[in-house]
């Protein structure tokens, strides 16, 4: 997946397109998942869009280079510029896409927010809700796609230097990682939690069968 959002040619027929994010700590295989699933439903003729939070836009690529690889910033103020890109992403990306009928997948999404900042952070989850709705209009995703993994072992896949959030400490990813499963137990229907140790095929297989039953299709 690039940095900034990508999309096929074909348009979703009729209607609001689909919304769907995907969301776990570290290292669990979001990106993974996402390009697999995009790749299957272009094969099939959607309109698929791939993009990211923070860094789905040209000012989300600012944005993501200060706030994960810039000086240090306080718990708020991070909170404040996750927000400033996914209302701008929102705006310019996501909610133009869903209105021509495509399929919008998204590596993090709001929830993500509220457990990095409003557990991780300890800024309060209900706070950085709210800011989020508000930065959103209040667009939530019809599918959320939680890749649970224990916080060490996603860590031990990643390469490169650790970002500011990677490199928090075991004690903050374990607070997200709880923050995650929280609000995905009493989320309901939006919610598809996968045990990201499985293999990527097996986790793959699971979010294909929710997102076909979403789309009312039946798997090619």
């Amino acid at each position: 997946m690039s940095d900034l959002s990508t999309s096929a040619r074909v348009s979703r027929p009729g209607g609001r397109g689909v919304f769907v994010s995907f969301e776990g700590g570290d290292g669990v295989g979001k990106s993974t998942q996402l390009a697999l699933v995009a790749e299957r439903l272009r094969a099939a003729g959607h309109e698929v869009v791939t993009t990211r939070e923070p860094g789905g836009t040209t000012l989300g690529l600012q944005l993501r280079e200060a706030v994960l690889h810039g000086e240090h910033v306080s718990p708020r103020t991070e909170a404040l510029l996750y927000a400033t890109d996914r209302a701008h992403h929102v705006d310019t990306v996501v909610r133009p896409a869903l209105e021509r009928g495509a399929v919008v997948l998204t590596d993090r999404y709001l929830d993500s927010s509220v457990a990095y900042q409003g557990d991780g952070r300890a800024l309060g989850a209900e706070e950085v809700e709210r800011l989020s709705l508000w930065a959103t209009e209040g667009l939530l995703p019809d599918l959320t796609v939680l890749l649970d993994l224990d916080p060490a072992v996603g860590l031990a896949r990643l390469t490169g230097d650790p970002d500011r959030l990677e490199s928090a400490g075991a004690e903050f990813h374990r607070r997200t990682r709880d923050a995650f499963l929280a609000r995905a137990t009493a989320g309901g229907e939006r919610w598809l939690v996968v045990d990201a140790a499985l293999p990527v095929e097996a986790v793959q297989e699971q979010v294909r069968a929710r997102l076909d039953t979403l789309l009312g299709e039946v798997a090619p």
